[in-house]
């Protein structure tokens, strides 16, 4: 997980800082938002700390419409609790003094003219995304007609000739050689490339190549979901190799178990041709047929059709 710092967030979204002495190092851990109207109410239990809180028209006008002891009462224990920062939408004014109490207990106040909602939907996104979970894999990711293929093995087997073929055939590039993944929601992994080998791969004989330079801004990407593995391994006599398609083997990344076809490499075969079409076959799949299941289907309906001849 990437270390997310107060600075981020205030550089990001250009937000005003409204009290002096304030930590931007302090680390931010999750993505989830609190706005705190039933703490100012007199509700403490429940309370995440490590939530930022955001206060927008509706909890200042709750402070706004409180005797000005009470007010003062609430917000001085909502201001003792430990939480990120407090940011205030719509550029609007805390009422006298609070401002005070927040800066002598140490809290960081910041102030956004956008309004409660927006903000709170680009902030989210903007957490979720720097904060997901994130793993870097020697892999190749292609898109090969909008499915995500990853292709994995050891170094020489061929990731990147096979890519290459692919991409030359109108599929597009992602990553190569090393692929960033992140968690982004509970089911989604997407997958770019560094900074530094974006558009690049690296192909031996040839050196490093500038796929978006030779091919064309269509032959690339930035980013993409993952859905299928293609793992490819050079050819193991007697080794099983799954021949109906009906094996469902898994390659688990950052928790979530993907579907994976072990594809073994031999003089002759054309890789870029089946790694192609297994991905049209997920996506068949994926639409409700299998065409390894109605195979399976039909031998059993002839083998029963000549056992009653």
């Amino acid at each position: 997980m990437a270390k997310l710092l107060l600075k981020d967030i205030v550089d990001c979204f250009s937000l005003e800082i409204l009290n002096p002495d304030v930590d931007l190092q302090r680390c931010v851990k999750v993505s989830d938002i609190n706005r705190p109207g039933l703490i100012l109410a007199g509700y403490l239990q429940y309370f995440d700390e490590e939530r930022i809180q955001l206060l927008g028209k509706t909890e200042l006008s709750f402070l706004e419409s409180l005797a000005p002891q009470i007010a003062e009462e609430r917000w001085r224990t909502f201001t003792k609790l430990t939480f990120p920062c407090l940011i205030i939408t719509r550029n609007m004014e805390l009422p006298e003094g609070l401002l005070e109490l927040a800066a002598l207990q140490g809290v960081s106040v910041f102030r956004t003219h956008l309004s409660t909602t927006r903000f709170t939907a680009q902030l989210t996104d903007y957490l979720e995304q720097k904060l997901a979970p994130s793993v870097t894999i020697h892999a190749v990711l292609v898109d090969v007609h909008g499915i995500g293929t990853l292709i994995i093995g050891e170094s020489g087997v061929g990731k990147s000739e096979s890519a290459l073929e692919l991409i030359r055939r109108g599929h597009r590039l992602v990553a190569d050689d090393a692929v960033e993944v992140i968690r982004s929601g509970e089911d989604v992994l997407i997958g770019s490339a560094p900074e530094v080998l974006r558009h690049v791969m690296e192909v031996r004989g040839l050196g490093i190549l500038n796929i978006k330079a030779l091919f064309g801004i269509g032959a690339v990407r930035p980013r993409q979901k993952i859905q299928l593995v293609i793992r490819l391994e050079e050819w193991q006599q007697g080794r099983y190799y799954d021949r109906l398609g009906i094996d469902e083997e898994k390659y688990e990344i950052l928790g979530k178990g993907l579907p994976c076809k072990t594809i073994p490499v031999r003089p002759g075969r054309n890789l870029s041709n089946i790694i192609e079409v297994a991905a049209m076959n997920y996506r068949l799949k994926s639409l409700g047929y299998d065409g390894a299941e109605q195979f399976i289907e039909k031998q059993k309906q002839y083998c029963l059709t000549d056992h009653q001849d």
